[in-house]
C-alpha cells in the first residue's frame, strides 16, 4: 500500500471501511466513491452517505 491518500482510497474503493469524524461519529460500509477532495461515498446496506472530507479524521480497513 502506498502512503498517498487518494492512492490509498483507490485501493480500498468497493471494500469494508470504517470512518472516524471529528466529532467523534463513526460510519462503517463499503467505499463506494471518493473525489479529490477526500469527500467520501459510504454504502451501508440499502443507506448511502455523503461524507465531506475535511471532517474526516481516520479511515480503516
Amino acid at each position: 500500500m502506498t502512503g498517498r491518500p487518494l492512492d490509498v482510497l483507490e485501493e480500498t474503493l468497493g471494500e469494508d471501511v470504517t470512518v472516524q469524524l471529528k466529532g467523534g461519529e463513526m460510519y462503517s460500509g463499503v467505499l463506494a466513491g471518493y473525489d479529490q477532495h477526500m469527500n467520501l461515498v459510504i454504502e451501508e446496506g440499502e443507506n448511502t452517505t455523503i461524507i465531506r472530507g475535511d471532517n474526516v479524521v481516520t479511515i480503516q480497513p
